[in-house]
Parts: structure tokens; sequence; C-alpha cells
């Protein structure tokens, strides 16, 4: 078990969201177990090598409507609207997204470093949701705590909620089960055969692209941590957002910026 230590590093952005350091460490991407569906197998170790730091919440509508200047959102109503998560945002939505906030941010210092907003690896997704654990939620093997940490079919009321309600796991993530399924970096293969690293998934040709987390109205075994499901590049839906990575960087990040970005041709 991997452990993040007590007063891991974080810095804040301007929309009062935190990103919190992630440490290299080693763990099972999928399901060791042999209870899960078929694309969670076989089980393989991947080893983080390289830190990043993750949003411990979802981009919310109010961040991306100052980056983008529009809110594409279905759940809009209510004064409190701006602190739920984005979502109807396809992927390539999402690396305009990217591109804008990278090129707003390429002189910003954070902790003293430059770096580059991207989306995780399915990898780095897992590591950080599972937290540690090798169970099927990070906090155990059945969902009767699940409500503590998730909104999921069963009780969301039909919509989405503003993000961070509920507890965050142990590396402090909140929303890794549940709200909205949230965009990865990798192309969507049915299985794990052949392993995967750190980096990107990529297939040449493939349109589609994994996503995880589960959402609103998805039943509560899809907001398990090593559940998987995937989406075309150009799927919009009210139940599909994303959260940020910052990577940091030893230069400035002119030429990095556009490395970070992803090759925009993939998945839907």
């Amino acid at each position: 078990m991997v452990v993040q230590p007590p007063g891991t590093p974080t810095f804040g952005d301007v929309y009062g969201a935190t990103y919190r350091l992630v440490e290299p460490g080693e763990f099972v991407l999928g399901d060791s177990n042999t209870s899960g569906h078929p694309s969670e197998q076989p089980s393989c170790t991947v080893r983080i090598t390289e830190p990043f730091f993750l949003g411990e919440r979802h981009v919310t509508q109010a961040q991306w409507a100052d980056v983008m200047g529009d809110n594409p959102s279905k759940f809009q109503e209510g004064w409190s609207a701006g602190l739920r998560p984005v979502e109807n945002v396809n992927y390539d939505d999402v690396q305009l997204f990217l591109n804008r906030l990278n090129d707003r941010d390429k002189d910003a210092l954070y902790l003293g470093l430059y770096g580059v907003w991207r989306l995780p690896s399915e990898a780095e997704w897992e590591y950080a949701a599972k937290a540690g654990s090798n169970t099927r939620w990070w906090f155990g093997n059945k969902d009767v705590e699940l409500d503590e940490y998730g909104w999921h079919a069963g009780n969301s009321g039909g919509t989405t909620r503003e993000v961070g309600l509920k507890k965050p796991n142990s590396w402090g993530f909140f929303d890794m089960n549940g709200l909205v399924n949230e965009w990865c970096d990798d192309h969507w293969e049915r299985t794990y055969v052949g392993g995967r690293t750190q980096r990107p998934h990529r297939i040449d040709g493939c349109d589609s692209f994994v996503v995880r987390g589960g959402s609103w109205f998805t039943e509560s075994d899809s907001t398990r941590s090593g559940s998987r499901s995937h989406a075309y590049r150009d799927k919009r839906s009210d139940g599909l957002g994303f959260r940020l990575v910052w990577s940091p960087l030893d230069v400035q990040p002119d030429e990095a910026v556009q490395g970070a970005s992803s090759d925009s041709g993939a998945v839907s």
C-alpha cells in the first residue's frame, strides 16, 4: 500500500480549486480479485515514476465559463450552479480548454515551478482513486459506505451536485466515486493485455477514450475504483466532465504546452 505522507504539498488557483501532489509509487491496475468486468483484466502492476498534481475536485462550471466564455452544462439552475461540475463537454472541447488554460498560465509559477495542465492518464486516475487500497472502493469491498463518498443513481436525486460535498478518499480527492464520469487521456482498449504504464495508452486509428468514475445517473458498481467505460471523442453527456492534472516542468513551458495537449486524434 502506498501511503501519502502527512503535509502533502498542495497549491490553489484563482477559482479556489486545490491541486494535491501525488507521489510516485506502484499499484495494481485493474481487478486483481477477478470479480469485476473483463475489461478490468488482466490486472497488471504499474509504476508511477513521475510526480503530478491532481485536482481535488472536478473542474467546475465557473472555471469553465471563465476560461471558455460559455457554459455547456445541463444543470445550470440555482445560485450554486457555478460550483457544480461542468458537463456536456467532449474530448476535443476539453483539449481546447487545456490549450487556453496553458496559454494563459504559460508564465505562471506554482510552488516556484512552471508546469502544464493536462488530463490524467487512466493509470494516474486509478492510482489516485484507489489511494493505496486494493479493494473495490478505496474504503472497502461493500457499497454500504458509498453514500458518504459519492453521488450515484441511488442518492443523487436525478441531478449533479456541487463538487466536494461528500467525504474525500484517504489521499484527499473528492468525488472519485460518482458525480460525473471523467475523461482520461488514454485510447480505449477492451482489456489490459500487454500491460500499462503511467503514460496514456495509444492505439493508431482509435477514436474512443477511457472515461472513469461513474456518475449521478449510474449504479453503484460503476463507481468502483477499477470500473472502466469509454466514449467517442465527440460524445457530450450531462454525466461526463473532467478533472485537471498539473505536471511540473524543469523549464518554462513554451514548447512543452504543445506536447501536453495530448495527441488530438482520438476518442469520442
